[in-house]
């Protein structure tokens, strides 16, 4: 799409093979956009009718038929009167069109709903987002829309039994539209048991909601988890309690006996309260999103020590610059490419933006079983720009952030350090040495890549299983560390939290 967008600011000259191809590429500015324009140069410069044109376009999809093609189309071309640069030039344009594209009005039915959605956002933000949400389209897991509309400016607000529909709503604060989290994304919850809920509002106490809302005890458990019956006052620990004594008291088991009937408020337990990463980590297993703030903000200082880059920051990076990357794993792709070989394409959430991954074949020993297999991700690579805003990071080592965080605690800076100068995010050697200044500031000079750096991706030996194919039924072919995994562990997280192409595990 450059060529069309380069003509169409006019930052380069409109050209046309011939002029009788004008009419047909105008509205393009001389570029091939869509079938149409196919069809019309194809009818246009060899006579032969639309409809046998249509079926020239189809052709152009086979390999074999490109041959045939191409001498058919230079024969009635040139029977037509053009000379044979015009021939060669057009049926370039034609042969590199292949079928590929679309027709015009599948590309109006994609743009319309785009610009729609573009203006939704730059001016009502919020109910774009609660759109987004409640219909879920696309391949953007939940949490990062949630972390867009975050740095957006959108407030949002907590999933509450009094407040909260079925579906994403919207709320003023403070004069500002905000967000509202739906009863429908708490995990097992049935359409009916959200529409009762919602029907029911508002509740003057937990015992009315018990009874009016009449929700499963572990959905009400849940409830209590992800702070939607906060209103009702007592911590979420105390109301996971007396949810429990409610049940027993509905099942006859030494109900009326509970010290809060009657109330409007749930008296205090005396139990303490969830710490804050238990509410994070609730908020996850039960509505698939860190609701309250973005996971990587807990990790915020470790990631400093790292030196690791914010997607922020990996805007000024420059073309080929060394970096460290790290984030939540929002989506993994294996596309199949012409070569036969396999690029793994991963996406990361870092909280301020989202970091663009591309693994290629000589770093697979060293990365892929990690990016399938870990959600939280650092990864060494270097920046590769494709123009002023599109970057990348090609990465050489991965390395699970949750086990680093692990190592942090309990072996320090210097522990990471040994981990990170292993090859390729195995392990490894690395090691610290002796006292003095090897030590925190030591490991923060390996850190930064002064010393220690990885051995290159591809180094280490070769896996005997790198030439196993996985092939699924529908002969789509896996890559092959698409589904290893050390023995008994499976993975720590949900498959909702980031999205996967088919035929990849990870």
């Amino acid at each position: 799409m450059r060529p069309f967008i380069e003509a169409r600011h006019g930052r380069a000259p409109i050209r046309y093979p011939h002029p009788d191809l004008e009419e047909p590429l105008k509205e393009t500015y001389g570029v091939v956009v869509f079938h149409e324009q196919i069809i019309d140069i194809v009818d246009i410069m060899t006579g032969c009718g639309r409809g046998e044109a249509d079926r020239v376009r189809r052709g152009l999809s086979d390999p074999e038929s490109q041959g045939r093609i191409k001498v058919w189309f230079a024969q009635h071309a040139a029977a037509n009167g053009y000379d044979a640069e015009t021939i060669q030039r057009t049926w370039e344009i034609v042969e590199a069109f292949g079928s590929y594209g679309f027709c015009k009005a599948h590309a109006v039915a994609f743009a319309v709903p785009t610009y729609q959605s573009a203006w939704l956002k730059a001016h009502h933000p919020a109910a774009f987002y609660a759109g987004l949400l409640t219909h879920d389209p696309g391949m953007y897991p939940k949490r990062l829309l949630l972390a867009d509309a975050r740095r957006r400016g959108v407030p949002v607000l907590p999933l509450d039994v009094n407040a909260s529909g079925v579906a994403h709503r919207i709320e003023l604060v403070s004069g500002k539209w905000g967000l509202r989290l739906a009863l429908s994304d708490v995990h097992g919850i049935s359409e009916a048991e959200a529409a009762r809920i919602a029907e029911g509002q508002p509740y003057a106490s937990l015992v009315d909601f018990w009874e009016r809302g009449r929700p499963s005890r572990p959905l009400a458990q849940r409830l209590a988890q992800v702070g939607a019956l906060d209103a009702f006052g007592a911590n979420r620990r105390d109301l996971q309690l007396h949810l429990t004594e409610l049940h027993r008291g509905a099942r006859g088991a030494g109900g009326g006996q509970l010290p809060l009937a009657g109330g409007r408020k749930t008296a205090p337990a005396g139990l303490p309260d969830l710490t804050s990463a238990e509410r994070l980590s609730a908020e996850l297993g039960v509505l698939s999103m860190d609701a309250s703030r973005n996971l990587m903000d807990d990790h915020r200082q470790f990631l400093d020590e790292l030196g690791v880059v914010s997607a922020r920051r990996l805007r000024e990076a420059r073309h080929g610059e060394a970096v460290l990357v790290a984030g939540a794993k929002a989506a993994t792709q294996t596309p199949p490419i012409r070569s036969g070989k396999r690029v793994i394409f991963s996406t990361l959430d870092d909280g301020t933006g989202l970091v663009d991954l591309a693994f290629f074949d000589d770093s697979h020993d060293a990365c892929a079983h990690t990016v399938f297999h870990s959600w939280l991700l650092l990864v060494r690579g270097v920046v590769q720009r494709r123009g002023p805003r599109s970057l990348s990071v090609v990465g050489s080592a991965a390395w699970n952030l949750a086990e680093l965080l692990e190592v942090r605690r309990e072996e320090g800076l210097e522990g990471v350090a040994a981990r990170l100068a292993g090859a390729g995010g195995s392990g490894g050697s690395g090691g610290s040495g002796g006292s003095g200044d090897d030590g925190e500031g030591a490991a923060r000079r390996r850190l930064a890549g002064s010393e220690g750096a990885p051995a290159p991706a591809g180094s280490a030996a070769r896996d005997p299983m790198e030439q196993r194919k996985i092939r699924m039924p529908t002969g789509y072919e896996m890559h092959p560390w698409a589904d290893l995994r050390p023995a008994g562990e499976g993975p720590a997280v949900g498959r909702k939290l980031w999205h996967q192409s088919p035929g990849s595990a990870g």
